[in-house]
């Protein structure tokens, strides 16, 4: 085993979900139980109960800070419809229900303010704003939206998007001769390969994250790369039917290793072809696209 996967997969084991490695193989933490799917109040009442307060934090908030907490729980609400549209959001009555200070809750509205969910106007105050509105690409709501109601709908687009993104950027990143990189996605297959043979479903993930990461910078188009939160995002909430990457699996594996040969051989065929196998490891995606095409 080489060092790097050693030292991954010791990280790995002493963490249960937090930010690891040179690489930030966990760019988003690995929840333990979908909060957004426990039934809830339509409104503050029994919020402690449903949500817990912002003090208690919850894996999906580790390290987030006192204000990242709250902008978790009232962007949990807002995507569950726990606060439908047009609600107003009373700071004082926030500060008091989650007991924060005003400026954890002015800090927090900004936040959900920058990314869609509630707009702050003069002698309106904050209110809830409608799904048109809301940033659909960022990563806190793709996490919400996936452990919501609409985790059916979110993981199904975030499987199209895959197969728009990651395809295009296989074949570009053949084109790129970067070793430094290539090595870089080869220590990930290995470090995959001893995680699925040692059943560490955190070390799979991380690496497989951090490959998929690796790709697309590798295929040198910087609009592409800005898309990569998408897949990030894909694969941290990849418990449905739909995505391909969603548990340690030899299938999976051997379409990693196929990518990162064609990658080295610069094929961008057969890098293309074998990242689309790899986003149908799962029978259901084949129901949200068609079968890959024979090259």
């Amino acid at each position: 085993m080489s060092t790097l996967a050693h030292t991954m997969m010791t990280n790995a084991r002493s963490a249960e979900s937090g930010i690891a490695g040179p690489g930030e193989l966990d760019r988003y933490p690995y929840p333990q139980a979908p909060a957004a799917e426990r039934a809830g109040a339509s409104v503050w009442d029994g919020a402690d109960q449903e949500l817990g307060r912002v003090g208690r934090r919850t894996a999906g908030t580790r390290g987030r800070g006192l204000h990242g907490q709250l902008v978790q729980q009232l962007g949990q609400m807002i995507v569950s419809g726990d606060l439908g549209a047009d609600r107003p959001l009373v700071p004082e009555e926030i500060g008091q229900r989650f007991e924060v200070s005003r400026t954890v809750v002015r800090e927090s509205l900004r936040v959900l303010e920058a990314k869609g969910l509630v707009s702050a106007r003069p002698n309106v105050g904050t209110r809830v704003r409608p799904v048109s509105d809301w940033n659909l690409l960022d990563p806190d709501i793709i996490e919400w939206r996936a452990f919501g109601p609409q985790r059916d709908d979110q993981r199904r687009e975030l499987s199209e998007l895959r197969w728009t993104i990651e395809p295009l950027a296989a074949r570009l990143a053949a084109g790129h001769g970067r070793e430094d990189v290539q090595q870089r996605l080869t220590d990930m297959v290995e470090i995959m390969g001893h995680a699925l043979g040692q059943a560490d479903t955190i070390t799979f993930a991380r690496a497989d994250a951090e490959f998929h990461a690796l790709l697309i910078q590798l295929a040198g188009n910087r609009m592409l790369e800005h898309l990569s939160g998408i897949v990030s995002a894909a694969l941290h909430v990849s418990g449905g039917p739909v995505t391909g990457c969603d548990r340690p699996h030899e299938h999976s594996l051997a379409h990693h290793a196929r990518i990162a040969e064609a990658l080295a051989q610069g094929d961008a065929a057969a890098a293309e072809a074998a990242m689309r196998q790899l986003l149908t490891v799962h029978p259901e995606v084949e129901r949200v696209v068609p079968a890959p095409r024979e090259h």
